[in-house]
């Protein structure tokens, strides 16, 4: 019998590890070169790896919801086709159930935990207290060595605990690391009335990744209205133009155009701050991402270049990103490298929010619906179509009235879109 351990390939840029979302075949499995073996979620994608080698799956070396590095042998195949009859059954994804008791079962009561249950050597640490900072790679070591990270002193910036800090605390406690019990939780299961499930692929990584931007990042959101009726005529009248071209043209590629032009005169919001090296890193370039709304999740295409792109070639752009965001046909490389986001809430109908800034970027801006409303022009009332606008910064960078002028800045730019027709067609 020839076996081959498959190892985990280079699946992108930078990318050391990705998260195991499902199997996509089962110990027994007969299968083809570059047939997918399972769907790995990294960074904010969930991504499929095909397969070097046929023949039989003999075994499966993670299971859902575990973290394979790179390199790491993750399937083990029999290039020679044989012995898939013997082959045993291999862990398939759990359907989703309403509760039973098991969850409270892995929450014992102060009664089973004594050491004569001896359940304390697989014990978990309490969860991370919301005011301990801390990235999810580190974290995650601290619950991998038992650690109890609410009780690290963090020495990196604004207190964060980082991986030194969790590897010094290992080192002061010895080679006895200390254990931790859990305490039951401060509500009552309904069973049957309740559905769980783990918290995994692209929204694990969400949740991490809007977590760690509220607690670095100092937010402060500035909001304000804008007369978008000459907006509105302008994009009626190139309907009709985009449409011999096949192109749907939406709001999103105006706001881009007039936020670029905002943005060179204020270059500061196409910055980041590297916290590590506590250096500002200023943008010569303009790549804009879009948050997208999808089955799996937030995901946040990026358009590269964008400055030098007309709004057609934008339109087509998000409209084709858009998509392959939803059907999770996305690349890596398509959602990175952001200099600037942007968050349309108001096409789905919201009037305003205050987004959460995509780290490392130091600002993110908020577009919403178009409302009629009554003004007053020269004594007479009238009615005209407004659009709700937000600014999210970064205030260890951007200061209140930098804010100010710069959403003061684009919403004269939106209102009087002619000044970018130059850039526009």
């Amino acid at each position: 019998m020839a076996t081959k351990d498959v190892q985990l390939p280079e699946i992108g840029e930078g990318v050391t590890e990705g998260e195991l979302v499902r199997w996509l075949v089962k110990v027994g499995d007969s299968i083809k070169v570059d047939q997918s073996l399972v769907e790995l979620m990294t960074d904010k994608a969930t991504v499929e790896v095909p397969s070097p080698a046929a023949g039989v799956v003999k075994e499966l070396k993670f299971k859902e919801g575990d973290v394979i590095k790179v390199g790491a042998a993750f399937v083990v195949v029999d290039e020679s086709g044989a012995g898939a009859a013997k082959a045993a059954p291999a862990p398939t994804a759990p359907a989703k159930t309403p509760a039973a008791p098991a969850p409270m079962a892995k929450t014992p009561a102060p009664a089973m935990m004594s050491a004569g249950n001896g359940g304390l050597a697989s014990v978990q640490p309490p969860p991370m207290d919301i005011h301990v900072l801390a990235t999810p790679s580190t974290r995650r070591l601290a619950r991998e060595n038992n650690v109890d990270i609410n009780q690290v002193p963090g020495s990196g910036l604004a207190g964060r605990v980082t991986r030194d800090d969790v590897l010094k605390s290992q080192g002061a406690t010895g080679a006895g690391l200390p254990t931790y019990a859990p305490t039951m939780p401060n509500f009552i299961s309904q069973q049957g009335k309740e559905e769980r499930e783990p918290l995994r692929g692209v929204r694990k990584k969400i949740a991490e990744n809007m977590q760690m931007a509220k607690h670095i990042v100092p937010h402060f959101t500035l909001m304000d209205e804008a007369n978008v009726t000459s907006l509105v005529k302008m994009r009626e009248e190139l309907k009709s133009a985009a449409e011999q071209r096949g192109l749907k043209v939406t709001y999103l590629p105006f706001v881009m155009k007039a936020l670029i032009a905002t943005i060179r005169e204020f270059p500061k919001f196409n910055s980041s701050i590297d916290d590590a090296a506590q250096e500002i890193v200023s943008k010569k370039y303009f790549n804009v991402g879009f948050a997208a709304d999808t089955p799996n999740g937030l995901m946040v295409p990026v358009i590269k270049d964008a400055d030098r792109k007309t709004i057609f070639q934008l339109s087509g752009e998000i409209v084709d990103l858009a998509k392959r965001a939803r059907d999770g046909k996305l690349k890596l490389e398509e959602m990175k490298g952001a200099t600037f986001t942007i968050t349309n809430i108001g096409s789905i109908g919201g009037t305003y929010a205050t987004p959460i800034i995509n780290h490392p970027e130091v600002a993110i801006f908020g577009m919403y619906k178009i409302q009629d409303r009554p003004y007053v022009v020269d004594g007479k009332l009238e009615i005209a179509k407004f659009m709700n606008f937000t600014v999210t910064c970064d205030h260890r960078l951007i200061d209140g009235a930098e804010a100010a002028r710069f959403l003061a800045a684009f919403i004269n730019r939106i209102e009087n879109p002619g000044l970018l027709m130059m850039d526009m067609i």
